[in-house]
């Protein structure tokens, strides 16, 4: 699926756990849908294979934080079509969000 329909299902995913106040597991590899559908996550971290564990429900900033600093990873939020972007490494704003512990989006 292009960028396109991937937001077009991720609103129609909502639009219809909202209308029926339920609640829906997603598991997605893609940062723009994951964005877009969650109000709130769970985190798995650990060593594949090995060993592992679940976070409780996290809310979407605090979970994409914890996420996004275990890989070293800061995202700003595009001006013109507001997706999320990397950041590029050790850039001034990539730095600045590290600094402030923000890795995900700036307050």
């Amino acid at each position: 699926m292009d960028v396109e329909e991937r937001i077009a299902i991720a609103k129609f995913i909502q639009k219809f756990v909202r209308s029926f106040e339920k609640s829906a597991i997603v598991i997605d590899h893609d940062i723009l849908l994951m964005d877009l559908i969650s109000d709130s996550m769970v985190i798995f971290e650990g060593t594949s294979g090995v060993e592992g564990h679940a976070t409780s429900p996290l809310s979407k900033t605090e979970a994409m934080n914890r996420f996004l600093r275990s890989l070293d990873v800061s995202f700003r939020r595009d001006e013109k079509s507001r997706r999320p972007r990397v950041n590029k490494l050790d850039s001034r704003l990539d730095k600045e969000q590290k600094e402030s512990g923000n890795f995900y989006y700036r307050r």
